[in-house]
């Protein structure tokens, strides 16, 4: 019985640690250096639909969601890498799939306001296989604090 119950905790054990790993290999936020590497090796040229957007005032705690939209301009698909912004409070979200020569994409970015009262300038960064670099996406507004 207990070489039964020794076996079968040495099999949960090692069950439990496989799911942890594969949870932190999907979760992980580093970028693909091969993945970069591919991307920048065929660039191509962007065209800005929505390079700022201008929320105006809104009261503290407030969220903003805006989407920036852009063109593929060149002859090879548009891969994004990644789209950072300049505080935590900015979130961008890219398009996971490549888009073709000719299409139409966004990037949609969510300001959440909680503790930005006053004049507020973010910068978007995005990283992909263009050339030149693609420009930067600016989001501005002020907040005012809760009455």
């Amino acid at each position: 019985m207990k070489k039964i119950v020794v076996s079968l905790t040495m099999i949960w054990v090692f069950v439990s640690c496989d799911v942890q790993r594969k949870d932190k290999i999907a979760g992980s936020t580093n970028i693909d250096s091969t993945k970069v590497a591919n991307a920048m090796s065929q660039p191509t040229t962007v065209q800005l639909i929505d390079s700022a957007f201008n929320f105006g005032t809104i009261a503290e705690g407030e969220k903003v969601e805006y989407s920036y939209r852009f063109k593929n301009t060149g002859s090879t698909p548009l891969m994004i890498v990644s789209a950072t912004a300049s505080c935590g409070c900015t979130v961008p979200e890219k398009p996971e799939k490549p888009v073709l020569p000719g299409e139409t994409s966004y990037i949609k970015v969510v300001f959440n306001s909680q503790g930005k009262v006053g004049q507020n300038h973010k910068d978007i960064t995005v990283i992909a296989n263009t050339y030149p670099a693609f420009p930067t996406l600016k989001l501005s507004g002020e907040v005012t604090a809760k009455k």
